[in-house]
């Protein structure tokens, strides 16, 4: 499937669920993600806060999580920059105030700014991605940009509510592919 249809398609899914069943989902997706990957390792994750209105995953399930179990992993979360191209990362912490943008994504205020490389995991939001670990995203490219920044050793997790579709079919040279995807069924591992 071309990515213009395959955003058309899972922006209508997403659209369709109701909030009860975004929030289960992301229960489940919550809890394979802990049961999959060694989290009490990693020095920082880095989570995108879920845009509520497009029915997101619940990143929050994870980060109250690790706030309360895991308190040697730091936190951080991106910030769209004024150029409308680029994200900049800063510090999360359970004190951190937040403000929604104009997107209605919350976004830190007065955190400390982390650089791409520090980061031993990233959370990956998307609307769908393929078995070979490729992603669809909003179609901006705030990701691709940003993981091509991340050290090479550096996990990229995708959180869908959907299972992986067979392929997608136009792949871009700069497109980032996933090392995993965590649904709210199992955990998909790519190469």
């Amino acid at each position: 499937m071309l990515k213009a249809e395959i955003r058309r398609t899972f922006l209508a899914r997403r659209r369709a669920l109701s909030a009860a069943e975004v929030e289960r989902r992301s229960t489940l997706l919550s809890q394979q993600f802990f049961s999959g990957f060694p989290v009490a390792g990693w020095r920082w994750l880095h989570v995108f806060l879920p845009i509520a209105q497009q029915h997101e995953p619940d990143t929050w399930l994870i980060i109250q999580r690790i706030w309360a179990e895991f308190p040697l992993v730091q936190l951080a979360v991106p910030v769209v920059q004024n150029d409308g191209k680029t994200l900049r990362h800063y510090h999360l912490t359970p004190q951190t105030p937040l403000v929604a943008n104009h997107w209605g994504i919350p976004e830190p205020v007065d955190a400390a700014e982390m650089p791409p490389t520090a980061f031993d995991a990233v959370l990956v939001p998307l609307l769908a991605c393929d078995l070979a670990g490729n992603r669809v995203g909003y179609g901006k490219g705030f990701y691709d940009r940003f993981l091509q920044q991340c050290r090479p050793d550096a996990q990229r997790i995708g959180l869908s509510l959907e299972p992986p579709i067979a392929q997608i079919t136009d792949i871009d040279p700069n497109d980032q592919a996933l090392t995993a995807c965590v649904t709210p069924e199992r955990i998909w591992q790519f190469n």
